[in-house]
């Protein structure tokens, strides 16, 4: 029981000991916490203070620079916009410059214009002058070639146009209204009669009917249009026919006979309107020609003529080129012959030039050292030479 009682004491004791020590660690732990507080409220205060301190002058300090800096901005645009003020007043002078050139320029073109309005009415005035006269004189035209001896002389006018322009001559390449007749005795009278190679010819007839086609142009009624075309499709089968019968062929004629269209729409209108007709003309050994295809068929003459002559001198060209090569043949001989005797004259020349010189030249040279030796013996030998030189 005692030291139960012991026990229970020493337990109550160390009981009572971890309880003291509990509390007193509890009591510094509230210590320490509260001294904590103390410190945090303690710095609180003084951050704040100090923060409003450091506000107060980061304030004033940035009012201070915002004030500098807003007066540096100030003075920078206020010098670019001094700079731009300057730079449009520029703009605008240059602009003012500009459109006074323009309003000069502008008043340059109106007075030119007027200049200009006032030719063109005059040259309108002429062109109407001028169509009015073209359209009297296009019914003079239509007036004359109702006559068939008119016509047959505007034929022979564009004719004569295009033999010039393929180079013809009269008298030398063609003829005029030579007289022809066959065996029978019928006659006949081409407009034109062009030479050919080996004495041949081929003649060319320019009357062509047109009444009716100019009729046909006039009409403005339909059903008499197409009769007149029809009327003068038939007028030029029936020329064709006429020529045909006419004695422009013989033993001296190529066997076909050209006839002339003086004009390139009525030779397209009978090709549109009756292409049959140049066949049937060629059957008839007839050939219808336009300005156009007389030059291309008086080009193909031309060539064939020239063709001729050249082949016809081709022989006598030939026999003089014969005889140029054996005169050649024979200079060239002769010239190898002086050739040679030039070469051998050359060869004599070099031997003596060469071998002979040196010959002679060796003496002469030994009697010099003799001479440069022997004073004495240079003065016998200048007197000897001296009589010889005088022997020769």
């Amino acid at each position: 029981m005692g030291a139960a009682a012991g026990g229970a004491v020493v337990w109550w004791v160390l009981n009572q000991r971890q309880r003291d020590r509990a509390q007193l660690h509890q009591q510094a732990l509230e210590q320490k916490q509260q001294e904590t507080e103390n410190l945090v409220s303690q710095l609180k205060d003084s951050f704040a203070a100090l923060s409003a301190e450091a506000l107060g002058k980061s304030t004033e300090q940035f009012f201070e620079i915002a004030k500098e800096r807003l007066g540096q901005q100030s003075q920078h645009h206020k010098t670019e916009l001094d700079g731009k003020k300057q730079l449009i007043d520029q703009t605008l002078t240059s602009m003012k410059g500009e459109l006074e050139k323009v309003n000069k320029m502008v008043g340059e073109l109106e007075q030119d214009r007027k200049i200009k309005f006032g030719q063109l009415s005059q040259e309108l005035e002429k062109s109407n002058t001028e169509t009015r006269r073209l359209r009297e004189t296009t019914h003079e035209l239509q007036t004359a070639l109702t006559n068939s001896r008119v016509r047959g002389q505007w034929g022979e006018r564009m004719a004569e146009d295009v033999l010039r322009l393929s180079g013809f001559v009269e008298g030398i390449n063609y003829r005029k209204q030579s007289h022809l007749s066959d065996a029978s005795g019928t006659t006949a009278r081409p407009d034109y009669t062009f030479y050919l190679p080996n004495e041949r010819v081929v003649h060319m007839d320019v009357k062509f009917p047109l009444e009716n086609y100019l009729a046909y142009l006039n009409s403005d009624n339909e059903s008499e249009k197409a009769s007149k075309r029809q009327q003068f499709l038939k007028d030029a089968r029936t020329a064709i026919t006429d020529v045909s019968k006419r004695a422009y062929t013989n033993d001296e004629t190529l066997d076909y006979v050209l006839v002339f269209i003086p004009n390139e729409q009525v030779y397209s209108f009978v090709q549109e309107h009756d292409p049959t007709l140049l066949d049937d003309a060629l059957s008839k050994k007839i050939i219808l020609c336009s300005p156009l295809t007389l030059y291309a068929i008086l080009a193909v003459i031309r060539q064939a003529v020239d063709n001729f002559h050249l082949e016809r001198h081709t022989g006598e060209i030939l026999k003089l080129l014969g005889t140029f090569k054996s005169q050649w043949d024979k200079f060239t001989g002769a010239m190898d012959k002086v050739g040679k005797k030039l070469d051998e004259s050359q060869r004599a020349y070099d031997e003596l030039t060469g071998p002979r010189r040196r010959m002679l030249e060796k003496p002469l040279q030994q009697i010099a050292q003799l001479e440069a030796s022997d004073p004495k013996l240079r003065t016998a030998t200048g007197e000897k030479l001296q009589v010889i030189e005088g022997g020769e």
